[in-house]
């Protein structure tokens, strides 16, 4: 019987560089956040297009919480669902040109309740090596056989197809949560009809960053009706909590009786649904496209400055990651601490988030932050960089 040793297991993790904790935000004010006393710019939020903190988010939130409260009193099949839960949905399947969508609490809901509701024992799932964790826990629950391919390794994937069995699905996401990178998409798609298989894309990174009306790196390769199932979340660009999944009619009513994480979770507040489609609506207009253009020209003009000195990393400049690989965890942390010693918040990266000795600085930016902010971070990260080498 293994001995529950916990404080061993603490002090390994501590030797290793790897001890993570919880250490609050104070206060909140777009890019500009107070941690430990000290007011820092943060590079480090999915925030994309600083809608979390904005006005029309905060009347968005106001408004539904006059109209329909706090909580919404139960689970989807019972009696929380309230029209405005139906309304989101039908902005969202619009949103991504599908017939129907549906709305979990979480995007690792939409995970864990879409993929083992559709796969099982005797089918094949056939995983990118870098996938999001909830994509990975998903398909261990479904009881599929899984085969993992090496990132965007086209000829791999290609063999593996060759030899899948049972139903067969290929599950992506579009840009890479941790090194920002796009999917080789236009020929996964091929690939994936070719042999007939079907093709989760988990949009979470690209929704309201990429694509006509910030709709997602699908839609700017013109490869939305292509692809079975799209997965995004309402807690990045959007800049509130929850996710989606966009389908067929047919695979929204499965999941409405299958999904698990769905059945059983309580329905996402109503307020929050309501406010989703506003900035969903914001999100389309012109208002979007000027944080889009904001956001581009700040993930330009950083990308450019790596690229210089030598520190360019393989990224999508056009989406809002850009990762600074400093490999060892324990010099990764350094950096960061040095950062925030300077006034800017960049979290070190680390296992089992990204693999051992790929530690990293994930930086960022927003459409919030001004430019010189932008140059100013990389020049001390430089400074830094050049100090510790």
């Amino acid at each position: 019987m293994r001995d529950w040793n916990v404080t061993s297991e603490l002090d390994e993790l501590h030797a290793q560089g790897l001890w993570r904790e919880l250490r609050p935000l104070e206060e909140v004010n777009g890019v500009i956040v107070k941690r430990e006393g000290r007011e820092l710019i943060n590079f480090s939020s999915n925030d994309y297009l600083g809608l979390a903190c904005s006005e029309e988010l905060r009347q968005a939130l106001v408004e539904g919480v006059s109209k329909y409260g706090g909580g919404s009193g139960a689970s989807r099949l019972v009696c929380g669902t309230h029209r405005v839960h139906m309304d989101l949905e039908e902005a969202l399947a619009d949103f991504k040109r599908t017939e129907a969508a549906l709305c979990f609490s979480s995007g690792f809901a939409v995970a864990l309740g879409t993929i083992p509701a559709l796969m099982g024992s005797g089918d094949t799932i056939l995983l990118d090596k870098l996938c999001h964790a909830s994509l990975v826990d998903a398909a261990r629950l479904s009881g599929a056989v899984i085969r993992v391919f090496p990132h965007n390794h086209l000829e791999k994937l290609s063999r593996l197809l060759g030899t899948a069995t049972g139903r067969v699905l290929i599950v992506t996401e579009s840009i890479f949560s941790m090194d920002g990178d796009a999917a080789a998409l236009r020929e996964i798609v091929e690939l994936k009809e070719k042999h007939g298989a079907w093709l989760l894309l988990d949009e979470a990174h690209a929704v309201g960053v990429l694509g006509p009306q910030g709709r997602g790196l699908a839609a700017a390769l013109g490869l939305e009706n292509r692809i079975e199932l799209h997965m995004g979340t309402l807690s990045k660009s959007l800049g509130l909590s929850g996710g989606y999944l966009a389908a067929s009619r047919q695979v929204i009513d499965l999941l409405i009786n299958r999904a698990r994480s769905f059945i059983y979770s309580t329905s996402p507040p109503p307020h929050v649904a309501h406010a989703a489609a506003k900035m969903l609506q914001l999100l389309r207009g012109e208002h979007g496209d000027s944080l889009r253009f904001r956001l581009r020209s700040n993930v330009t003009s950083l990308s450019q400055r790596m690229e210089a000195v030598g520190l360019s990393q393989q990224y999508t400049p056009a989406a809002g990651i850009v990762p600074f690989i400093v490999g060892d965890e324990r010099a990764a942390v350094v950096v960061s601490e040095r950062l925030f010693e300077a006034g800017y918040l960049v979290p070190a990266i680390r296992f089992p988030t990204v693999a051992r000795g790929k530690a990293r600085l994930r930086i960022s930016p927003t459409a919030l932050q001004p430019t010189q902010k932008v140059v100013g971070m990389f020049n001390i990260m430089l400074d830094i960089i050049k100090s510790s080498s």
